[in-house]
């Protein structure tokens, strides 16, 4: 059973850095492509931040800020996230497959479909 599970969240001052953990379990062959999305209240899910081979990608609202990163000996994604602001507070979700394969513009297998975290709270406060 593929699995992704979140950790790293919580209350951070605006200026403040937080890093979250996306460990990954089950999958026989990577997942090459993960990224992690967010959803705040009221909004709809966006990426954040993206990896596969050799790029990333990131929402213009964190370039800069955000970095993202990937440990393949762990099975482990990270999110670097600095100079945090109170419009990053949403639920932070790791994401792999189809979803963010498009997002990335990588090819999608077909009937592949996506595998989520269960999200973790991160809160900036002003």
């Amino acid at each position: 059973q593929v699995q992704l599970v979140e950790s790293g969240g919580g209350l951070v001052q605006a200026g403040g850095s937080l890093r979250l953990s996306c460990a990954a379990s089950g999958f026989i062959f990577g997942p090459n492509t993960m990224g992690w999305y967010r959803q705040a209240p009221g909004k709809q899910r966006e990426m954040v931040a993206g990896v596969t081979s050799g790029s990333t990608k990131y929402a213009d609202s964190v370039k800069g800020r955000f970095t993202i990163s990937r440990d393949n000996t762990k099975n482990t994604m990270y999110l670097q996230m600095n100079s945090l602001k109170p419009e990053d507070t949403a639920v932070y979700y790791c994401a792999a497959g189809a979803t963010i394969k498009r997002a990335m513009g990588v090819p999608v297998w077909s009937r592949e479909s996506d595998t989520w975290g269960q999200g973790t709270q991160v809160t900036v406060s002003s």
